[in-house]
């Protein structure tokens, strides 16, 4: 008698097996003509590089790495990270989610990626400066650094500080280039930065929830009813992304902020967290044990798990994957970083009627200001720097008009002193950033809800996001003649 065969799960897929996972699934439901598909999937090139610098009295090698996806739109866009995980598979994942993005919220980018395989936290910022620019210029001579070509951006790791460095490098090996500035967005506001770039990720996520409550029927299909005010909310990761959502989503929308997760552990308290000493904090100790204002836990992975209305996953990808996905019990996940479920988690949370707002369109909010601030960066001007007195004067004027015409009448009334200050008020740089980046959301929201609706079979936003976005590229690359 032969023993049968010794059962075994099927094994997570990868983060880059994730996105073609469900790329896939959104591609069954589409009509594409024979090849594109294959074209759209598939990672146009990777370019890999190995370069040495000395520090330390010693010759250090480091491994880095540039994807571009697709240029049905040119330049591509995607942001550079720097992370000691960071691998092939990893940057081509993260590309093709660029694109999908990008085409999603219709900002005119094709998908790239980039990342350098190092700890920044090994270093000082001397040392991190040196390794910056020997990697862009590695990547510059290249072309895959480029205002007309490929754009990078800050991603987990970098910062503002290391996009200045990356643009004075370009500039240093392009001196006759007028539009050096545009090579790289979320520069420092005196490098050609722009206002509003720190907080977009974390004001588009605010945006994506605020547009999801406008509806109540897609709210009810998350089993929630009403606004945004007294939701709670559980945040993993307290970087830029999930700190700036939490602030937002607690200061001006009334949400209840119950728990933060960190690599340390989790920072609970029914009533409510102070996003602000909580972040704090971790900056000054780098971790919440001991944070005041709530309960703190070793065990961060359990507080996925906790009774919530909201769970915003805004650190790594994979956190919500085929073990743990049964046992979520937050009705509505908003998906503040790159592919935070799997595919495999995915499938289940949709079985059990979780929504999931997805990353394609939540975390959007980085790229679309930045596509502002590339555009600020060619124009060579501030955003509201020719209007915005010639606003003030025109509001002035009507304001004038209607209190003469109330005091000739005889009719007594007067307008508030706030109501005047604020309508007299022409809109600086960062007031038309977050009203682009409203409009932005507000927009792709639409459009992949329309699916959602019209089209019962696709299942869930994810795949009407992908088919939204997969359709557009599609449209992109026919007009080329593909």
């Amino acid at each position: 008698m032969k023993d049968n065969p010794v059962q075994t799960a099927a094994p997570e897929p990868s983060f880059r097996d994730s996105v073609d996972l469900m790329f896939n699934r959104a591609v069954r439901f589409m009509t594409l003509p024979p090849g594109l598909e294959q074209k759209i999937r598939v990672c146009n090139a990777t370019y890999t590089v190995r370069f040495g610098v000395r520090l330390r009295g010693a010759i250090h090698t480091f491994t880095g790495y540039r994807s571009v996806h697709s240029e049905h739109m040119e330049p591509v866009k995607g942001g550079i990270r720097y992370a000691p995980f960071v691998d092939q598979e990893e940057v081509e994942a993260l590309a093709a989610l660029m694109t999908y993005k990008c085409a999603l919220v219709e900002v005119p980018f094709g998908g790239s990626k980039g990342g350098l395989c190092l700890d920044p936290r090994e270093w000082d910022e001397e040392e991190l400066e040196r390794i910056t620019r020997r990697f862009t210029y590695e990547l510059v001579k290249r072309d895959l650094i480029h205002p007309a070509q490929n754009v990078p951006a800050p991603d987990m790791g970098t910062s503002e500080r290391e996009m200045a460095w990356i643009a004075d490098q370009y500039r240093r090996m392009n001196t006759t280039d007028i539009n050096a500035s545009a090579c790289v967005t979320g520069k420092p506001l005196n490098a050609g930065g722009i206002h509003g770039r720190v907080e977009a990720t974390g004001r588009g996520l605010q945006y994506a929830l605020r547009e999801f409550f406008r509806h109540p029927e897609d709210v009810a299909r998350a089993g929630l009813s009403g606004g945004l005010e007294g939701k709670r909310v559980v945040v993993q990761g307290l970087g830029n992304v999930g700190f700036h959502a939490a602030r937002f989503l607690s200061e001006e929308d009334g949400a209840r902020i119950v728990g933060i997760v960190e690599r340390d552990g989790v920072l609970w308290n029914d009533d409510g967290l102070r996003v602000e000493v909580a972040r704090e904090w971790l900056l000054r100790n780098g971790g919440l044990r001991d944070c005041p204002g709530g309960h703190f836990s070793e065990d961060g992975a359990a507080a996925l798990e906790a009774e919530c209305d909201i769970l915003l996953p805004a650190a790594l990808e994979g956190v919500i994957h085929r073990d743990n996905a049964a046992r979520i019990r937050a009705p509505l996940i908003v998906e503040g970083a790159n592919g935070p479920v799997t595919a495999a988690a995915d499938a289940i949370l949709r079985e059990k009627g979780t929504v999931v707002i997805p990353d394609l369109y939540a975390n959007a909010g980085g790229v679309t200001v930045s596509y502002f601030e590339w555009v600020k960066n060619l124009s060579q001007i501030r955003f509201g720097r020719l209007q915005r007195r010639a606003e003030e004067a025109r509001h002035a004027l009507l304001v004038s008009e209607l209190e003469r015409l109330s005091a000739d009448q005889g009719l007594g009334w007067t307008l508030s002193p706030s109501f005047k200050d604020r309508y007299l008020r022409g809109d600086d740089e960062i007031e038309l950033v977050r009203s682009g980046l409203d409009d932005t959301m507000r927009a792709a929201y639409g459009a992949m809800r329309a699916l959602w609706h019209e089209r019962p079979e696709l299942g869930d936003l994810r795949t009407a996001a992908y088919v939204v976005a997969i359709g557009r590229v599609a449209a992109s690359y026919r007009a080329k003649g593909l």
